[in-house]
């Protein structure tokens, strides 16, 4: 069977969309149009963005669970988009860390300003 899909979109219903757009663009570095919010294309990280009705359908996971995970190639790049973000004024939620159990794996967490959780981490390339 071939692979029908190449891509996916998370939609995040937000409370303030010009807000919102301008984070995914100046703190994580997006291109963002009308209709999304990507980095490293559309296998990269993908957001559609779309102004909430009412501030009660703005709903983010219940912590631990992050909203939107993304996994990064090695821990050298994984470091510097915690280098990046950080300098941009993202709010970490957990700073990096490793667990020697699972391969290793080293992530970290930020919010974005309607408090959904994006994670990032990985392997370090093995």
């Amino acid at each position: 069977m071939n692979n029908q899909i190449h891509s996916s979109l998370k939609v995040l219903l937000v409370s303030d969309l010009e807000k919102s757009k301008a984070f995914y663009r100046d703190v994580l570095g997006c291109e963002v149009t009308d209709w999304w919010a990507i980095r490293d294309g559309l296998t990269g990280l993908g957001v559609k963005l779309l102004q909430a009705i009412s501030p009660e359908d703005v709903y983010p996971n219940r912590k631990p669970a992050p909203d939107i995970y993304c996994y990064v190639e090695n821990w050298t790049a994984l470091d510097e988009l915690y280098e990046e973000f950080k300098a941009k004024g993202a709010k970490m939620v957990v700073e990096p860390w490793i667990d020697p159990e699972s391969g290793p794996w080293k992530e970290f967490a930020l919010v974005d300003p309607d408090n959904y959780c994006l994670a990032f981490g990985g392997t370090n390339g093995k």
